[in-house]
């Protein structure tokens, strides 16, 4: 039978504005687009006010993709740019309003496009969902999460904890997929040239912490993990921009003595240099305290970089314990075992081949597919 041609509308972040999310919907578009589906983008005219905003720069300077209509409508703070939108879409009655959501500071707006647009009785919400309760509270989480949880059709969630802190605000249906890998930064290339392309020894063995840098995420813990483990020909590379207080982590080092054993690359990676990270680190390491799952974990699937995880939230869902890294606890001498395991004999090449089978299993065709089979469940 012949597919129907869906009109599908996208509201969340997408260029100029940088980094994973955007990354994540804009290739949903191009596979909703590859089979014949009308599909547009709108993004925000302002994502995060400067106040709320601890990193550089939100955008990009890059030209536009030329293969995507992307359109700059949303204003997280403008109350009127959030019923001009959901005026908008209720108009045009697209088939989807397709959402993303990882925090409450964008409930207000998304929960009043997503009402005004659902008037239309062709249209139906449906929000991919990262997160359901933020990494670091606020007391107004729980009535915004309400808010905006209560305005959506169906739910696509990528871990069980999701999942389940979903169910306490809606019963709405709600259909698992994993998160696909980050394809677009490209493919690995040889070590040589990736470390001789940062600046990095060849003859040095790396650990990586890759991304933005928040408490949550546990760098304090690996700078104790690899005080314990440190030894000559091996360090710790860091790369990503501080989003926490960077003076409190640079008095750490200081303080276990690892100036020789850190390199660190303290600004927000570009996604065309993505691809040397990954080919020059051994090995990703993500300490976090909390999480639900981590774009992070996607792209060593992409580069087939073993992981070490922490044994928090939605995390070991994605990484088999033994298979592909290592799930550890969430504390320094978990973290520093892990790591002393992974160098030991043959196991990274034996996780970078298990990686390559394994990673057959994200993909953005199976996640365009869960979110069709949710809309044709809502128009039964």
């Amino acid at each position: 039978m012949e597919r129907r041609r869906l009109k599908i509308a996208i509201v969340g972040p997408a260029h100029p504005y940088r980094g994973g999310l955007a990354s994540i919907m804009e290739t949903m578009a191009r596979e909703f687009q590859s089979r014949g589906y009308d599909v547009d983008i709108l993004t925000f005219t302002l994502q995060y006010p400067s106040l709320l905003f601890p990193g550089k720069s939100q955008t990009v300077d890059t030209p536009a993709p030329k293969d995507l209509r992307i359109r700059r409508r949303l204003s997280t703070i403008n109350p009127f740019s959030w019923w001009s939108v959901g005026r908008e879409l209720r108009q045009a009655e697209p088939d989807i309003v397709l959402m993303k959501y990882w925090t409450p500071f964008m409930a207000p707006a998304f929960g009043t496009v997503a009402r005004i647009a659902r008037k239309s009785s062709k249209t139906k919400v449906i929000c991919q969902i990262d997160n359901v309760e933020p990494h670091e509270h606020h007391i107004v989480d729980k009535p915004f999460n309400r808010y905006y949880l209560r305005s959506v059709d169906g739910f696509i969630y990528m871990s069980e904890q999701v999942h389940s802190e979903l169910k306490a605000y809606t019963s709405a249906p709600a259909h698992f997929s994993p998160h696909p890998m980050f394809e677009h930064f490209g493919a690995r290339v040889d070590r040589t040239e990736a470390c001789q392309r940062l600046g990095l020894d060849k003859k040095v063995r790396y650990a990586m912490f890759f991304g933005l840098i928040r408490d949550y995420k546990g760098l304090d813990t690996l700078l104790d993990a690899w005080h314990k483990f440190r030894r000559d020909g091996y360090k710790l590379l860091i790369a990503g921009e501080f989003y926490a207080s960077r003076d409190k982590y640079m008095e750490q080092i200081k303080r276990l003595g690892l100036q020789d054993d850190i390199v660190l690359h303290d600004f927000f990676v570009a996604d065309s240099d993505v691809r040397y990270y990954f080919s020059a680190a051994d090995c990703v390491v993500l300490p976090y305290k909390t999480a639900t799952q981590s774009g992070v974990t996607q792209i060593c699937y992409n580069f087939c970089t073993p992981v070490i995880v922490t044994r928090v939230g939605g995390l070991a869902e994605i990484v088999p314990d033994g298979k592909v890294g290592f799930v550890c606890d969430p504390s320094a001498e978990g973290v520093r075992n892990a790591i002393e395991r992974i160098y030991e004999g043959d196991t990274l090449e034996r996780f970078k081949e298990n990686m390559f089978e394994e990673r057959k299993r994200f993909s953005w065709q199976a996640m365009c597919d869960s979110i069709e089979e949710l809309y044709k469940e809502l128009i039964k």
